[in-house]
């Protein structure tokens, strides 16, 4: 399983940034970008996302 964002729902809110327990998520500029390598797929910014712009698939 993977962690990814739907830009077309995202408001780049920054909440799931702060909630990532493995700092694996960054904002930029206006995109989100998902580090696989720090991912451990917890689901803790998919439960915290606001639009449900992130999901595990």
């Amino acid at each position: 399983m993977s962690v990814k964002n739907n830009p077309n729902k995202c408001l780049y809110c920054g909440a799931c940034v702060g909630v990532c327990p493995t700092q694996a998520i960054t904002l930029k500029d206006t995109r989100i970008e998902i580090n696989k390598e720090k991912c451990v797929s917890c689901g803790a910014c998919v439960k915290i996302c606001p639009v449900g712009a992130m999901k595990l698939e």
